[in-house]
């Protein structure tokens, strides 16, 4: 039997989606994987937050739990399918109909009717057909395929630029994902009815987006920031010199007497938001000095910056 999934997420039952966001995030991070090689049990209980997840991020889905329609796994349950044995104007009281027998057997009394009539008539299979007397149509619906989880690493700056990514799926086939504006770390895709088969119709499946770090740029909310090496004399005169960024190569104009430390920005070659907007690119400027080169030792022989410029430091 499945965990409630506001327990496995630490939340109460009226907690906000943000609240669930939150909760998700931290336990997935906790939980993952490939941050817990040694311990074969933390893949388990990240498949159990990410379900946990799936369920309540789905307004449809949280709602038809909290009524006990759905248990914590999506399988209707038996108050999903009318919580009694008759439709409107049935004999045995259900929604809008006479409460026969005194009330005794009506609506949500918390009777179980299914351990009532199931030995009488022989259980689901045999009420409710076309003109039975128990209110015809309410046999229980045939359970859909289990809910699968994938897990997608995406470049950073494929995350930056919204690149289609590829994804093989358990039954060899391919799909190319576009990736939604404010994608981040952790952020989660429904693919409906990717999920296992089953006799009601295939489950869904939930890819949870991994963004992998970069050997040069760093995520800073919505921006892209970089670290650009430039020569002395690049720095003194200025220049023009190639800078990368996430869509490729740009020229990158340094203004004379750049310091280390400076920084440019590129307007929107950040990542994007979920309005559409982007980020910008931040980019510092670090002077890189020649080693042991004596032509600009000779040069610079009995020069002497005299600004005092760590006084602002108090020494």
């Amino acid at each position: 039997m499945a965990v409630d999934p506001y327990s496995t997420l630490g939340v109460s039952r009226g907690a906000s989606e943000k609240e669930i966001k939150s909760a998700y995030r931290k336990l997935a991070k906790e939980f993952h994987p490939d941050a817990n090689r040694d311990n074969p049990k933390a893949g388990e209980r990240f498949s159990q937050v990410t379900a946990a997840y799936d369920l309540l991020s789905d307004k449809n889905k949280r709602a038809q739990f909290d009524r006990g329609e759905i248990d914590a796994d999506g399988n209707p349950t038996m108050a999903g399918f009318g919580g009694g044995y008759g439709g409107p104007g049935g004999g045995f009281g259900g929604s809008g109909g006479q409460r026969g027998f005194g009330g005794g057997f009506g609506g949500n009394d918390g009777i179980d009717l299914e351990d009532l009539f199931g030995g009488i008539f022989g259980g689901a299979g045999q009420r409710g057909g076309p003109g039975g007397g128990f209110g015809g149509g309410r046999n229980r619906a045939a359970p859909r395929g289990a809910n699968v989880t994938y897990r997608l690493a995406v470049p950073l700056t494929d995350a930056a630029e919204r690149k289609e990514q590829r994804i093989t799926l358990a039954d060899g086939k391919t799909i190319d994902l576009k990736l939604p504006a404010g994608v981040d770390d952790g952020t989660q895709m429904r693919l409906a009815g990717k999920g296992e088969p089953g006799p009601g119709g295939p489950g869904d499946a939930t890819v949870t987006i991994q963004i992998q770090p970069h050997p040069f740029f760093r995520r800073d909310g919505d921006d892209l920031r970089l670290g650009l090496p430039i020569t002395l004399d690049e720095a003194l005169a200025g220049a023009k010199v190639k800078a990368p960024t996430a869509s490729g190569a740009v020229m990158l104009s340094i203004p004379p007497g750049s310091s280390s430390g400076k920084v440019l920005r590129l307007k929107g070659k950040g990542f994007s938001r979920k309005d559409g907007s982007r980020g910008d690119q931040l980019i510092t400027l670090e002077i890189v000095l020649p080693e042991e080169d004596q032509e600009l030792a000779r040069r610079l022989e009995g020069w002497r910056d005299t600004r005092d410029v760590r006084g602002r430091l108090g020494v």
